[in-house]
């Protein structure tokens, strides 16, 4: 009977988008182009306020970027709250995408923060010599055999990396400054890369509390609040395991970045 009387009030809605695993631009990853249309339907439901729920070990710093700053265009333009709700861990890209969030919930082991930069690789110089192999590079510019995993790593090569970095590094510190304010502690070293697990993070200020997204957003929206979740839905490729190539190779990499948290 309460659909037939209009004044009666209605509980409040609020979309829940899932952004779970590593981020990449590629299709096996959160990226802005596969999330985009998720993220505008969400808003466009003229909700109560849109949730986050994270968990990613992060990723692409230009993907995080472009992610959050679409979240924090919507929730601006349409006046509309978001809380970010961290699950095993939002770390580095995806604590960057929490930034995104008004307010940031953590479980009590939930870890947070590796608000840093990193390059990865591998060198094969010793073992192509064992074998007898010749490395032949020819290049019209000096850098571009920069970082080539094929030869002796070079000083000025660390050195230029470390310059590409720290503009990454300070985008990350600038965003992470612009959404926690006055929240963040101010004797705490924050942006050496360090991680914080639980009420540890929430002592410093990279998140308010510990809390779960079901009876926190009923405390706030009261306890008929209805959640509707918002996921990704999976290509026509990736049911039918056609991009098995591609997931395998990922999948290293992915797992590479879990295991740096123990996960």
């Amino acid at each position: 009977m309460k659909r037939f009387i209009p004044f009666l009030p209605k509980p409040a809605t609020v979309p829940v988008i899932r952004l779970s695993g590593t981020i990449s631009a590629g299709q096996r990853g959160l990226n802005d182009e596969g999330l985009a249309p998720l993220i505008e339907r969400a808003f466009k439901s003229k909700p109560a306020a849109v949730a986050l729920l994270i968990n990613s070990p992060g990723g692409s710093a230009v993907q995080s970027s472009l992610i959050a700053a679409r979240i924090r265009r919507l929730a601006a333009e349409k006046k509309i709250p978001v809380h970010a709700f961290v699950e095993d861990v939002a770390a580095s890209g995806g604590y960057w995408l929490a930034c995104a969030g008004d307010d940031i919930w953590v479980d009590q082991s939930s870890i947070v923060g590796s608000i840093g930069v990193i390059f990865a690789s591998f060198g094969f110089p010793e073992l192509l010599a064992r074998q007898g192999v010749e490395r032949r590079v020819v290049t019209a510019g000096k850098s571009k055999s920069f970082a080539d995993p094929f030869l002796p790593q070079k000083p000025e090569d660390v050195e230029r990396l470390k310059a590409l970095q720290t503009p990454i590094h300070q985008a990350f510190i600038d965003h992470v400054k612009a959404s926690r304010g006055a929240r963040l502690s101010a004797t705490a070293d924050l942006f050496n890369a360090d991680v914080w697990v639980g009420q540890g993070a929430a002592d410093v200020g990279l998140v308010d509390g510990v809390a779960h997204i079901v009876p926190k957003l009923k405390e706030v929206y009261g306890e008929k609040v209805k959640l509707v979740p918002y996921g990704r839905k999976r290509s026509l490729m990736q049911r039918f395991g056609l991009a098995m190539v591609d997931q395998t190779l990922g999948a290293i990499e992915d797992r590479a970045l879990w295991a740096r948290y123990g996960l």
